[in-house]
């Protein structure tokens, strides 16, 4: 289960690191970078929901592909968040946060997964809607302007993410609250 459909898609977000990053570095103007790289991030997040729903319908969930499909959302999200910190349109802190949460929640169910308690931190909808509002916030960051002539995508943006980074925290607690029994009792 490898090579199959939904797995080159999580595999296509990998990818995409280096293309969103890049496309900042070459000769053209600041707003058509932006652009291209809005379109790459919102292109690549949604064959999240994709290879997940192909997954299912074309019976190709494999434990390879539930493996990869987190690790390279984290990969998009952190690099993504690092470009925005690098342009200055999003807080150090925050990346901080979004991306301290991330290493820390990928150990503890790692850890929870080795002494076979991984349902005590299963995804919940608190953190469905963190990463809802962080991937709203990326892209209207990357753009970094006017949207429709309506929407200053700095602003929202800004204000998205760190809403996000409220939802982070306020998340990791959550998971930290349900995992506590059994480190409690693995730790005596």
């Amino acid at each position: 289960m490898f090579l199959t459909i939904p797995t080159l898609m999580t595999w296509t977000r990998i990818v995409a690191i280096p293309l969103i990053v890049g496309v900042f570095y070459l000769p053209l103007a600041p707003e058509t970078c932006n652009l291209v790289a809005t379109v790459m991030f919102v292109v690549f997040a949604l064959t999240d929901w994709l290879d997940g729903y192909l997954a299912r319908k074309l019976n190709q969930v494999s434990s390879f592909g539930a493996f990869l499909d987190p690790v390279a959302d984290k990969f998009l999200v952190c690099a993504s968040l690092l470009v925005l910190v690098d342009l200055q349109r999003a807080d150090v802190f925050v990346a901080l946060i979004i991306i301290g949460r991330e290493i820390a929640i990928s150990a503890l169910r790692e850890w929870m997964a080795q002494i076979g308690a991984h349902k005590s931190v299963a995804v919940h909808m608190l953190g469905k809607l963190k990463t809802t509002v962080q991937m709203v916030a990326i892209p209207f960051l990357l753009f970094d302007g006017m949207l429709f002539g309506l929407i200053d995508t700095r602003v929202w943006g800004g204000g998205l993410i760190w809403l996000a980074a409220v939802l982070t925290v306020w998340s990791m607690v959550y998971y930290l609250q349900k995992a506590l029994p059994e480190i409690r009792a693995r730790v005596k």
